[in-house]
Formats: structure tokens, C-alpha cells, sequence
């Protein structure tokens, strides 16, 4: 059967928030079977735990973040994309301060710190949220309707399709289609990096959000093009980076999922609106294991072997 997993030993690192510009210390320790994913503030003069729920989330904008009280984390997204794609299922992420450090922008590094510290199988089975009817969010009118929705699926895949009107996205993909049954998270999803404009800057930076953006940690374009020196990682970065972001907002959830995402320019809002749906409407979904009487979807047997 599938097992849930944990990390071995506990790594920490240090960073700078995205949007509060503020340096930060972040640990992640192995956490005990059926935890889950567990965030501590530990630089207040009492830790605050906050447990990675999507019930959980006060804001979306241009990230998702967890708050208890007045105490917030913020930029959980990347993270808990890391934590889908390698099948972690309880961690404890200790935190100097309230945000996720942003490290280069995408998934990559706490992939790598992740399977640094060693993945362990736990004696646990693994729980799955099965997916059993189609659920569908949406907002706006005519060309500024954006969506999203879960529909059952035999695995894990998502579609996503962007339409940000700008040269340097508009020359390529503005779609993006991964199914890991097939497909690698490590290999081409975690690598996209979070864009921004420079044109947006200064508000964003006037409603406290951009404080800690740089070319090291973002795609930025000015009117025209991509200003990083290096380019892109892939040839449809934005888009996938888009994917990364839904793995992240939906493994708030607090399950891997079983189902297949289906979106059209949604955002952490939309995800979190989506997940917030599902949870409520709870004849369209069920708890699941894969015991040794059941087969697991391919999806997850390919993507979480251990290296």
C-alpha cells in the first residue's frame, strides 16, 4: 500500500519574503504519521502553530496566507507545491518571521532541501481526497471571466490557461497540460518562477506586497520583454509556474488529491474558493486508501517512488 512520508532529519535555511522583504529562517522537521503539514511561528514569545488548511487562508492576494488570530504566514504556496510533488504528507516548518522565504522564486530549492534531509516512509497508510463530481468555481463576465473546477480522474493532472496580453508571454505557451502518470514534478513543473511587472511595482510595493522581488527571485518584464539575463526556464514558464501555484493552493486541502484541474486564469483566490467548495459539498468527494487489495492510480506510483 502507499504510505504517508515524512523527512528524516530536520534542514533549515535562510531567505527573504517576497512581499514583506524581511529576512527569514525557515526549518522543516520530520512530523509524526497523520499530522500533517504544521506551520510555527517561532519568533513570537509564544510559537503559534498553524496547520496548513485551505479554511485557514484570510488572504489571496498575489499569495496564500494562513492566519490564526493576528498571526499570519504568509507565501505558503511554493512550499506546499514541493510538499505535493514529492508526496510529503506531515512536516513541521518552523519560521523566523511571517512569510515563506522565496528563495529563486519557484519550487526548486525546497525540493532540493527536501530530499536533502531524506524522504521517510511512515507505517501510516496514505489518505487520498477522491474527487466523485465536478466541482466549479468562478468570477467575472465575458473576457475577464476567470475559472476553475476539480472533475473526477483515475490520478492527478491539471490544465491550466493563462491570458496576461503582454509580448513576452504572449510568445509562448499560454497552456499547459501536466498528468503525472506520465509526467515528472521535478522535472517540469517545480523549476517555474513567479512573475511580476515592473510597471505594477510601486503599487504593489505601496499595498506592502513586492517588498523583497528582485531578478534573483522573479521573471520581471518591463513593457516588452523578459529583463532576467538568464531568460526563462522552460519555454512555457508562465504557465507552469501557474500549475505549480494550484498544486500549492490545493494541497491545502489536506490530501493529495485524486482528480483532475481544469482552469482558466485563476489565481490563489479562485484555488482557494475552489478547495473551500469542495470541502463544503461533501457528497462529491471521499476519503481514500490504496491497501493491498486496492491499485493505486499510476500517477502516484510513478511520481513518489524514492530516488
Amino acid at each position: 500500500m502507499l504510505r504517508q512520508r515524512t523527512i528524516q532529519k530536520a534542514i533549515s535555511t535562510k531567505g527573504v519574503g517576497l512581499h514583506s522583504g524581511r529576512r527569514v529562517e525557515i526549518t522543516l522537521r520530520p512530523a509524526e504519521p497523520n499530522t500533517g503539514i504544521v506551520f510555527h511561528r517561532v519568533d513570537l514569545p509564544e510559537i503559534v502553530d498553524l496547520p496548513a488548511q485551505a479554511l485557514g487562508v484570510s488572504d489571496t492576494r498575489m499569495a496564500s496566507v494562513l492566519q490564526k488570530g493576528n498571526v499570519r504566514v504568509s507565501t505558503v504556496e511554493h512550499l506546499m507545491s514541493a510538499l505535493a510533488g514529492l508526496g510529503i504528507d506531515n512536516l513541521h516548518v518552523d519560521l523566523t518571521a511571517e512569510e515563506v522565504p522565496i528563495m529563486d522564486g519557484s519550487a526548486g530549492t525546497f525540493v532540493y532541501l527536501l530530499r536533502s534531509a531524506g524522504l521517510q516512509e511512515q507505517s501510516a497508510p496514505k489518505q487520498f481526497l477522491k474527487v466523485l463530481k465536478t466541482v466549479e468555481v468562478s468570477e467575472g463576465e465575458g473576457d475577464n471571466l476567470k475559472w476553475a473546477r476539480l472533475e473526477p480522474y483515475d490520478g492527478f493532472a491539471l490544465s491550466f490557461a493563462i491570458d496576461f496580453r503582454h509580448p513576452a508571454i504572449d510568445s509562448t505557451a499560454n497552456f499547459a497540460e501536466v498528468d503525472f502518470a506520465k509526467d515528472s514534478y521535478v522535472k517540469t513543473v517545480a523549476r517555474a518562477r513567479t512573475f511580476g511587472f515592473v510597471s505594477e511595482v510601486e503599487a504593489l510595493r505601496a499595498a506592502g506586497l513586492a517588498r523583497g522581488g528582485s531578478l534573483d527571485n522573479a521573471i520581471v518584464m518591463d513593457e516588452y520583454r523578459v529583463l532576467n539575463s538568464d531568460g526563462l526556464r522552460y519555454e512555457d514558464e508562465f504557465v507552469k509556474h501557474k500549475i505549480l501555484d494550484a498544486i500549492g493552493d490545493l494541497y491545502l486541502i489536506g490530501k493529495p488529491l485524486v482528480a483532475r484541474y481544469v482552469a482558466c486564469k485563476s489565481g490563489h483566490g479562485l484555488n482557494n474558493q475552489l478547495a473551500r467548495a469542495l470541502l463544503a459539498q461533501q457528497d462529491a468527494w471521499e476519503l481514500v486508501t490504496y491497501e493491498a487489495t486496492a491499485k493505486p492510480a499510476r500517477a502516484f506510483v510513478n511520481e513518489w517512488k524514492f530516488a
